[in-house]
């Protein structure tokens, strides 16, 4: 009982003392995230924000195609080769390992020859639009560091976008068009990232920069994420401190750089000329050999490590903090408002470590123990003290004439004693903290 009502009085301190003293122990919130590194005074250690490793996230993912019957090899067909789209001898065929395309090989390892790749149907149904949505969805909120990157086999759309979730494939909004005529496909005149500034740097573009037909070496589509971040890092990266003062202040910023999904909307495949040759529709299709995402899972800057188990993205919550996204302070460290961490280190930012809540430092007003009824109170099932007549308060430290401003030597009542004076602020927030039955 004395332990546990020592650790209580220890956490209310701890409490008091990160109100007064903020920075010794905000220094300490960051151990959890601190390295080592090497300065011209030797090895120091470096305090920083808390957030796991960048990683290739494409390793949890779950893929999905609508509509779910698009990919190529049931029943098998035949389609034309890369490069030369009048030789239209090649198979696609699920039921064939060799010959099968299934969407699993737009994230497998590249290297392989020939190279692997899933396909889409060819476009025989035409002049019925032939059109794909692939979604990748990780079941929990990712933030991404570095550009998406898509790998096409096939010519690289014509028309295509390129969208984001923030709320798992409930809503949708555009992340980037892509057209090899941004006027014609979308209404938008064509921009390119170099045209955009610090001011600018969220507003959603139609760029033609990737949308340049079939060429064998034209396979690459980008959506750039690093040359956002160089509107405040420099050209390099190398001001990141300035990155991050941004993203600290800035909710939106933030935001444009976090997804749960991501859409890519195949509009129109690869034609090359104006007009489609109806002659052979076999050699208009869709085929992508590798998707790069990279990021890492959003913690609000109050976890170093995201574990994958069953199926699962989780991030290890420090900082009294709680959720999927360590989004919530946990069950009593609600003793003020929940916030994300700072991307800056100390002393510039800070933790935003949850601290207790008064109402979780002492679970007891009284134990005949420690906390002992003042001038004759008794103890009653921990949770209140009964006092005699004239005295009042939690731990019966007042009299209740002082209250009444009727004390006085005449009135047979003295002041109270010395001990339950210097105990008063102490018990008021520990008393505080249980219901309390008057």
């Amino acid at each position: 009982m004395y332990l546990s009502r020592f650790l209580s009085i220890h956490a209310l301190w701890v409490t008091v003392s990160s109100v007064m003293q903020p920075y010794p122990l905000v220094w300490g919130h960051y151990d959890v995230c601190k390295t080592q590194i090497y300065t011209e005074e030797g090895k120091v250690w470096d305090y920083m924000a808390c957030q796991p490793e960048s990683t290739d996230m494409t390793k949890y993912l779950k893929v999905k195609l609508d509509p779910p019957d698009i990919t190529c090899g049931d029943p098998p067909e035949t389609f034309c080769a890369m490069g030369n789209p009048y030789m239209c001898n090649n198979e696609c065929d699920a039921s064939t390992p060799e010959l099968a395309h299934p969407p699993e090989l737009m994230f497998d390892f590249e290297g392989r020859h020939p190279s692997t790749f899933w396909q889409s149907a060819t476009w025989k149904e035409y002049p019925k639009p032939l059109q794909v949505n692939i979604t990748l969805s990780w079941s929990k909120t990712i933030e991404l560091t570095d550009n998406i990157v898509i790998t096409f086999e096939s010519g690289r759309p014509d028309q295509m976008i390129l969208e984001k979730s923030l709320d798992y494939g409930r809503t949708w909004q555009p992340y980037q068009y892509y057209a090899t005529d941004c006027l014609d496909a979308f209404h938008m005149d064509p921009k390119s990232v170099k045209d955009l500034s610090q001011h600018t740097v969220l507003e959603i573009i139609c760029t033609e920069e990737y949308s340049t037909g079939y060429t064998t070496n034209s396979k690459i589509i980008h959506f750039e994420i690093k040359d956002r971040f160089a509107f405040f890092a420099g050209p390099r990266l190398r001001n990141m401190a300035s990155l991050y003062g941004q993203l600290d202040t800035t909710k939106k910023l933030r935001d444009f750089f976090t997804v749960t999904d991501l859409r890519i909307r195949l509009l129109r495949p690869a034609v090359g000329e104006i007009f489609v040759d109806e002659l052979h529709l076999a050699r208009y299709f869709y085929a992508i050999s590798d998707i790069k995402v990279r990021g890492r899972c959003k913690c609000n800057l109050h976890a170093t490590v995201c574990v994958y188990d069953n199926s699962k993205l989780t991030c290890e919550c420090e900082h009294n903090t709680t959720g999927p996204d360590c989004g919530k302070c946990k069950k009593n460290y609600q003793g003020r408002p929940w916030s994300p961490g700072s991307y800056l280190p100390i002393p510039k930012g800070t933790a935003n470590t949850c601290i207790p809540s008064i109402s979780s430092i002492g679970t007891n007003v009284c134990d005949n123990e420690l906390l002992h009824c003042q001038n004759g109170g008794t103890c009653h099932n921990n949770v209140r003290c009964l006092c005699p007549a004239a005295y009042t308060g939690i731990l019966c430290e007042k009299l209740r004439c002082e209250e009444a401003g009727s004390c006085g030597s005449g009135s047979g009542q003295g002041a109270p004693p010395h001990g339950s004076r210097t105990l008063l602020l102490l018990t008021t927030l520990l008393g505080t903290a249980s219901p309390l039955v008057f």
